[in-house]
């Protein structure tokens, strides 16, 4: 199925990178674990690794945001206190979130033999719409897997991993990627966009069913611009620029997330680092600007892509106990 870009919707002035997706941020992996079984299971885990080393030694700067906070997001109030993750980051559904949590901490207990505490890093929102949710899929087994599966290069998008099951605007929703060339610099996006509001496409309103109020967004930023955590926060409130553009409802019962990352050797938390005072390159405020508005455009660019890319789905809706068809954009 065709991107954006494809159909001639082309956001904002900023280039794209190769693959206008986030692994355009050099040494960025994702993998997806998609499951589609039967009449009900429409789901599945998304893996978004800063960097394919050791990130609890290898830790990155991160800031994060939130705009309305109806929802969950494992890991927050320490990336908060100290500005940095020490995990790869899980995106699945909501009442996936314990098994996630459990995932990366098998996944980083094996590869740190000394660790005692990890602080795991995970997204979520809510398929039940078209997934029976309350099935324990995705399984610790089969998040693992997404973690394995994650690799640099084109990135699946649509009915995909964790968006699998996802709907937004009334439409199938998705996974959705892009990217953005600033300079010397390079800004890609990755969401999961599972929320409500009245499409907008590069400021139309196509025809659209019923739309939905509520849902949930996750927005995952990353760049390899050197910037500290206080501007990576403000990196990922950026993105929001970006939802809004879509047209999203921004509801009382909406999660907006946003965590930004910075994956550049010299801001990355080693262990030598964290042992000495080190001499740190940091593109100072008056640099930002371009960055902001890379964010905005990434972030509206990647939402269209979930929805182009996903597709009708048939699946069983939790909330109703009946079966559920949601159309993609383009039906």
């Amino acid at each position: 199925m065709p991107r954006a870009r494809d159909l001639g919707v082309l956001v904002g002035h900023l280039p794209p990178g190769q693959r206008n997706a986030i692994t355009d941020v050099a040494g960025v992996a994702v993998g997806h674990v998609t499951l589609i079984e039967g009449d009900r299971t429409r789901t599945g885990v998304t893996a978004v690794l800063p960097h394919c080393g050791n990130v609890f030694q290898d830790k990155v700067p991160a800031g994060f945001a939130v705009l309305n906070g109806y929802g969950k997001f494992a890991g927050s109030t320490q990336i908060e206190e100290l500005g940095e993750i020490e995990t790869p980051i899980l995106l699945t559904n909501t009442l996936a979130v314990g098994r996630a949590i459990e995932a990366l901490v098998a996944h980083t207990l094996a590869a740190n033999p000394m660790a005692t505490s990890v602080n795991a890093v995970v997204g979520e929102t809510n398929d039940s719409r078209l997934n029976d949710i309350r099935a324990a899929r995705p399984s610790v087994a089969e998040m693992r897997a997404a973690l394995d599966a994650a690799v640099p290069g084109p990135v699946g998008e649509g009915a995909v991993g964790a968006g699998t099951g996802t709907v937004a605007f009334g439409q199938k929703g998705g996974v959705g990627t892009s990217s953005r060339r600033v300079g010397d610099w390079m800004l890609g996006v990755l969401v999961q966009a599972n929320y409500g509001g009245r499409l907008r496409v590069d400021g139309v309103a196509p025809q659209a069913p019923e739309h939905d109020a509520d849902g949930s967004i996750v927005i995952l930023l990353a760049t390899d611009a050197p910037l500290c955590p206080r501007n990576l926060k403000r990196l990922a409130s950026r993105a929001f620029g970006g939802l809004a553009r879509t047209g999203a409802a921004l509801s009382n019962g909406s999660g907006d997330y946003a965590l930004a990352f910075s994956t550049h050797d010299g801001v990355r938390r080693s262990p030598a680092a964290r042992a000495a005072v080190t001499p740190v390159p940091v593109l100072p405020n008056e640099l930002c600007s371009p960055l902001f508005e890379a964010a905005i455009e990434a972030t509206e660019e990647a939402i269209l892509n979930a929805l182009f890319m996903a597709g009708d789905m048939q699946g069983w809706n939790a909330g109703t106990g009946q079966p559920e068809f949601v159309p993609g954009l383009k039906s």
